[in-house]
């Protein structure tokens, strides 16, 4: 049954030190107004110390402190932040992600500074002056789950501090799909939560965005938006992983250090509550909306410059950017 998700989420941080948000698919609304409630839920800033987030480069960790503490931050600095992270593409120009650094900013204003919360960005600090290829941006990608469990190791589990963690869903599998569920010595298919898990245990939240939990569960109809289920013993925690995440393109095994394709036939099956803890509701995959880029952004050419210039150095093509109509970019 469903349970309000602030209240649940807040009572969570009585057993668990880190609990792990998804995002659901990057840019949606619901799942962005759903957290602001969090943080400004009168309870949450006296609960949590930390939140980390996907969406900001590590570089700028003193940057983002003397933002969200309330110093002034020029806004051509800050927005080095988001804009400067592993992603080549649009994904953090969007305005909800700046809007939540200053709710961030807004709630700490009222706050003593030894009890304001603290944001850590947990992107890589890649450097982007220096990248001259696909392979050198390839070896930031590589630490994307890596860099922020040794962060949150360091700044919040060694500090006895509690974090929340926004990061895309897909950094929360404890098995990861993309190497058919099984366990590899080394970094390879590692993710956020099973680095982290060896060291604390870490309550997973699946935000879902792109799937109809009714065809599972039909009375899902009648739920509040959003609501929180936790999914151990239940028929939505009895599905298949891929029925949250449909998955079609190859599955790999690492063999001495390689990446082999596995055979359609050896593909296996994961419940989805060996995954993660709970779901997150946000309504019918119909009603999620998106954010857009501001129009001023897609006019300006040095931004359009800027990201065509890092999907080149990513190997990727033009038409990645395609948050930005071509009418605008030229």
């Amino acid at each position: 049954m469903p349970v309000d998700p602030l209240s649940a989420i807040l009572d969570v941080f009585d057993s668990y030190r880190i609990v792990a948000l998804g995002e659901g698919n990057h840019g949606n609304m619901q799942g962005h107004a759903f957290r602001l409630s969090l943080i400004r839920h009168p309870r949450f800033a006296d609960t949590v110390n930390d939140i980390v987030v996907e969406f900001g480069n590590a570089r700028y960790q003193s940057l983002i402190d003397r933002f969200v503490r309330g110093d002034d931050v020029p806004e051509a600095s800050l927005r080095r932040i988001w804009q400067d992270t592993t992603q080549p593409f649009t994904t953090w120009d969007s305005p909800i992600y700046e809007e939540f650094f200053q709710t961030v900013r807004t709630l700490n204003s009222s706050r003593a500074r030894d009890r304001q919360l603290r944001v850590l960005l947990g992107d890589p600090p890649i450097d982007w002056s220096i990248i001259q290829n696909a392979e050198q941006a390839l070896q930031w990608l590589e630490s994307r789950d890596t860099h922020p469990a040794e962060l949150i190791k360091r700044e919040v589990l060694s500090q006895n501090r509690r974090a929340l963690v926004i990061y895309g869903d897909m950094h929360f599998q404890r098995k990861n799909i993309q190497l058919n569920y099984i366990d590899h010595h080394g970094p390879e298919g590692k993710t956020l939560v099973n680095l982290l898990e060896p060291t604390t245990k870490v309550f997973t939240v699946w935000t879902n965005t792109h799937t109809n939990l009714a065809t599972l569960q039909p009375n899902v109809m009648s739920w509040q938006k959003p609501s929180l289920v936790r999914i151990f013993g239940t028929t939505l925690g009895a599905a298949d992983f891929t029925f949250y995440y449909p998955m079609e393109s190859d599955r790999l095994s690492v063999r001495e250090g390689k990446a082999v394709p596995v055979p359609r036939d050896q593909w296996r099956s994961l419940r989805m509550e060996n995954q993660v803890d709970a779901v997150l509701y946000l309504g019918l995959p119909s009603a999620i909306t998106y954010a857009t880029l501001p129009p001023a952004l897609c006019a300006d050419t040095a931004y359009v410059a800027m990201r065509l210039g890092r999907l080149a150095l990513s190997g990727l093509p033009a038409d990645r950017l395609e948050d930005c109509p071509v009418a605008e970019r030229k």
